[in-house]
């Protein structure tokens, strides 16, 4: 099991983490009857594209010796009606330092591209990425 979610009412579930314990709370969105008081499960897998991306390119950075430390996500997650769902997310991923080269910048970015999130996320759903070196 990867983990537990229980409905806890006034459209908020709890979900722990079945190795870590860790909890987090969702709540639904303000535009759709939610007390927006903590992610909704659409902005968890808006979030996720971006923590992915920072993580695969953490391990790709690693591997090349190189230091992601300090590199940030800004994430605008955009709704469709009719039926209701995420039609574009957006990702501005921020460097610290310029310190990469041309090679390492492609090599990191293809990583990004290419994380699990990404590749699961529905072809309908626009990945609009953009990398600040």
């Amino acid at each position: 099991m990867t983990s537990k979610v229980i409905y806890e009412g006034n459209l908020r579930t709890r979900m722990k983490h079945f190795y870590s314990g860790t909890e987090v709370l969702t709540d639904a969105p303000l535009d759709n009857q939610g007390l927006a008081q903590a992610f909704s499960p659409t902005d968890l897998v808006a979030t996720a594209l971006a923590s992915c991306m920072i993580s695969i390119m953490g391990i790709k950075a690693r591997d090349m010796s190189l230091d992601l430390k300090g590199t940030q996500a800004e994430v605008t997650k955009i709704m469709a009606s009719d039926p209701r769902r995420i039609s574009e997310v957006r990702v501005v991923l921020k460097f610290p330092k310029n310190i990469f080269t041309d090679k390492d910048k492609t090599i990191l970015e293809n990583a990004a591209r290419t994380c699990p999130v990404a590749k699961s996320l529905h072809p309908d759903v626009l990945q609009n990425v953009t990398f600040e070196w």
